[in-house]
């Protein structure tokens, strides 16, 4: 028998728009024993949250996050709001007992971020932190190929995320279109925003990163604050290159920008091992390139004369995800992520076992956010505990 999962979303965004679909969706495509009610939304807003509610099929809404969390019918908190406001929904849910989901980055910084992992963690909740792109299935075969040694000891790994949205000098900072441009709600720009998913991605495919060395460029040193409209200093950064150091003794390059003009949502990895290499790009996401050097099996390298990279299509129903969606060769979206890491946190609830990345998991990537930050001020390499 079905067991309801009565949810409180907090947030009406892009992320808000993202994880109503999931919830829509979740149990259509997949087996679970548990099933998302939309029990209520909530926003500052009453005219948006409204037709945010009727559009998506919320039961109700709320104005306050506080009295939502003290409502007795809802089990589950979910927070799509700016990064300055997880730590105290978090916490306050928590403390009530409720189920914990929260949007990337975890948080401002790694302060925030201890605070909230103890109390989820005192707490005892199911929590999860959604880094969705763990979510596209390239990725996570990529994942699979790795826990499969087919990459064997690996050397280098190296990401790219380039945007260029923020390349015009009169986009103004601040409100609620473009708070990621304001560093008192954002925390940070590109390290927290772009780059804290592809850390998480490094971490989870490599292993601990132990030590970085950073720089960070701000282009545009004013723009116009939309809620005051006076022109102010950006504190965020444009652009940020950092140099990693893995606990596997393996390098690593980073790099993300804004400025990068003709890329909308470029995010590509790659990493080299001594057995074998894998690639990926998000404007590609159906495709997973790997070369394969050695068999993991026996160790002995491939015949010369078909070595090569090869360009997996990642559809068919033997791939990670692709025996809930469609029929092989057909392809699923950004949106499908969602429904996918919803439905890994759903089987969590059935099996007892928890989902990652959970918020201690996220605290990893918070640390790393910070070193990079610390580093590109400080001009120096800095170790993360």
């Amino acid at each position: 028998m079905s067991k309801p999962v009565r949810v409180g979303l907090i947030g009406y965004g892009f992320m808000g728009r993202t994880h109503s679909n999931a919830y829509r969706q979740v149990s259509k495509f997949f087996d679970i024993d548990h099933t998302p009610v939309l029990q209520a939304c909530c926003a500052r807003s009453e005219d948006k949250i409204k037709d945010f509610a009727d559009n998506w099929g919320w039961e109700s809404y709320e104005t306050d996050w506080r009295k939502l969390i003290e409502r007795d019918d809802i089990d589950l908190i979910d927070i799509t709001t700016p990064n300055n406001s997880h730590h105290d929904i978090a916490i306050a849910a928590a403390e009530a007992g409720k189920m914990v989901l929260c949007e990337k980055p975890l948080a401002m910084n790694v302060a925030e971020a201890v605070a909230m992992t103890e109390a989820i963690e005192k707490a005892g909740v199911a929590n999860m932190v959604w880094f969705n792109y763990r979510r596209v299935p390239s990725i996570t075969l990529a994942k699979q190929l790795v826990d499969e040694n087919r990459i064997g000891r690996p050397f280098h790994y190296r990401a790219q995320y380039l945007q260029d949205w923020t390349i015009a000098e009169d986009v103004p900072q601040g409100g609620a279109t473009l708070w990621r441009l304001d560093a008192k709600v954002a925390g940070s720009g590109v390290t927290g925003d772009l780059l804290a998913h592809s850390i998480d991605s490094a971490i989870w495919l490599n292993g601990p990163i132990t030590s970085v060395s950073a720089a960070t460029e701000t282009f545009i040193k004013e723009r116009v604050h939309q809620e005051t409209g006076e022109k102010t200093k950006v504190e965020i950064d444009d652009a940020c290159m950092f140099l990693a150091r893995f606990a596997n003794g393996s390098m690593g390059t980073f790099e993300s920008s804004r400025y990068a003009r003709g890329r909308k949502n470029f995010n590509t990895f790659e990493l080299n091992g001594e057995a074998g290499s894998v690639y990926f790009d998000l404007e590609d996401p159906q495709i997973l390139q790997f070369f394969e050097y050695a068999n993991p099996t026996t160790g002995k390298k491939v015949e010369d004369h078909v070595t090569g990279w090869r360009r997996i299509h990642v559809t068919n129903f033997e791939h990670p995800y692709m025996d809930k969606w469609w029929v092989p060769g057909c392809t699923i979206g950004y949106e499908h992520t969602f429904t996918n890491a919803l439905a890994d946190f759903f089987q969590g609830l059935d099996t007892g076992k928890p989902t990652q990345p959970d918020f201690r998991s996220a605290l990893e990537t918070q640390k790393v956010c910070d070193a990079v930050l610390q580093s590109a001020k400080e001009k120096q390499w800095v170790e993360i505990a």
